[in-house]
This record gives C-alpha cells, sequence and structure tokens, in this order.
C-alpha cells in the first residue's frame, strides 16, 4: 500500500445525517479530498466492494449496523484507516473504539478543521511502499517475520493485516529494537494529543498489536512492558 499524496487522499464518510453528510463533504473537498458519502454501514459496504479509500469516516450512532460493528466487521479483511465520529465523550466509549480497530476518534461536535488535522495525522502513518530493489530487512518474532523494509508483518506464508496506526507503531519500534520507548514518546510520534487518554489510547493499540505477534498476549515475549520506561520490541 503506498502512501496517498494527503491532498489527493479519497475519503468516505459514513453518517445517517444527510446535513453532516454534506457539510463534511464539502469542507474537505475545499481542502482538496475526494469524497464519497454514505448514509449507512449498508451502503457503505456496496461502495467499498468497488472502491478503494484511503481513509474511512464513520459515525458511531448509526441505525442498524453501528460504527463500532462496522469498523470490527471490516478490520476482518480490510486496513484501510478508519476515524469514528462519536457523541459520547466518555473514555470508555473511545476505548471501545480502538478496541474495534479504529485509528483514532473525534467527539462531537468538533471543528471541522480538527477533523482535517486528524485525517492528515493518520495518513501520514500509513506505510510508504519500499522501493522494489530495497534490501531486505525483517525482523523474526516467534512464528511472525516482519518486513522493516516494506512494513509487512507475516505469519508463514500468511499476510498479518496491520493498520495504519500498527504500521506506525511498527516503524517505531523497528527502529530502535530492545530499546524501552515511552508512551508519552510513542502518542508525539503517532500525533496524538498529550495527555492520560491518548496515553491509555495507546495501550490499547499494544494490546491490539500483542495479538498479531504474540502466542500468548496476556504474557508477551516480543512487544514487552518494561516497568516505569514504556514498550520494548525485543525480536529474536
Amino acid at each position: 500500500m503506498s502512501v496517498p499524496n494527503i491532498n489527493d487522499a479519497h475519503i468516505l464518510i459514513v453518517d445517517d445525517d444527510e446535513r453532516i453528510r454534506g457539510l463534511l463533504q464539502k469542507f474537505l473537498a475545499r481542502h482538496g479530498f475526494w469524497v464519497t458519502t454514505a448514509r449507512d454501514a449498508a451502503h457503505a459496504r456496496r461502495l467499498l466492494e468497488g472502491l478503494e479509500f484511503d481513509l474511512l469516516v464513520l459515525d458511531v450512532m448509526m441505525p442498524g449496523e453501528d460504527g463500532l460493528t462496522l469498523t470490527t466487521s471490516l478490520r476482518e479483511t480490510l486496513s484501510t484507516p478508519i476515524l469514528l465520529l462519536t457523541a459520547k465523550a466518555e473514555t470508555h466509549e473511545r476505548i471501545m473504539g480502538l478496541e474495534a480497530g479504529a485509528d483514532d476518534y473525534l467527539t462531537k461536535p468538533f471543528e471541522p478543521k480538527e477533523l482535517v488535522l486528524r485525517i492528515n495525522a493518520i495518513l501520514r502513518r500509513v506505510p510508504a511502499e519500499a522501493p522494489i530493489d530495497a534490501p531486505p530487512k525483517t525482523l523474526q518474532l516467534g512464528e511472525v517475520r516482519y518486513d522493516v523494509s516494506r512494513g509487512e508483518m507475516w505469519r508463514g506464508s500468511d499476510l498479518v493485516r496491520l493498520t495504519a496506526t500498527e504500521s506506525a507503531l511498527m516503524r517505531i519500534f523497528a527502529s530502535s529494537t530492545h530499546q524501552p520507548v515511552s508512551r508519552g514518546k510513542l502518542v508525539d510520534d503517532l500525533g496524538g494529543d498529550k495527555g492520560q487518554s491518548q496515553e491509555r489510547a495507546v495501550d490499547v493499540q499494544i494490546t491490539r498489536l500483542r495479538r498479531k505477534i504474540e502466542s500468548d498476549p496476556k504474557s508477551p515475549r516480543y512487544l514487552q512492558t518494561v516497568r516505569g520506561a514504556g514498550y520494548m520490541l525485543a525480536p529474536d
């Protein structure tokens, strides 16, 4: 997956509120994005069958299949970045979104400019496609192999799907193996705001990433917690 030019990125907005869909489409188009809209999850699924998007913006509170359920389902086959829009500001609601597979969340009401900033931050995390002649560099994590050059993770002959945020985390850890990286630095490198809630969000992303790396995620061997120092990748 190559990095889209941020101003050429194709974004899918999924929201049951026609007014919000229209406002977001006009605002994002003025900032150079290509925008398609869907009125509900079923409509979004039909669009995804025939179009490729660089980022999905999903409303959580939709009738029928809600944004959380749709995110969980899409993550089974799709690694496209997902930004959730939620009317609930409680921390546990945002954590549920991250656990479902979202890359970020934004609480309604929000300033459209903040949406653009978050979209740009997510798109910058998408791993670049390595040149074909780039020398291979891999990290062995038990049964899992991580190709540093291409930002790809493999379990045997099976490609492990990584979200944009998980890919960004792997690049950070791969650049400093066997060295702890603080939660604060991870927040900074991921482009998030400072604060305890953002560090908790990083914890959730680490938990998800461990499920893809570790044979026993509850007793991690390769993506370790270093007490008082943060997280550390320790390949074989």
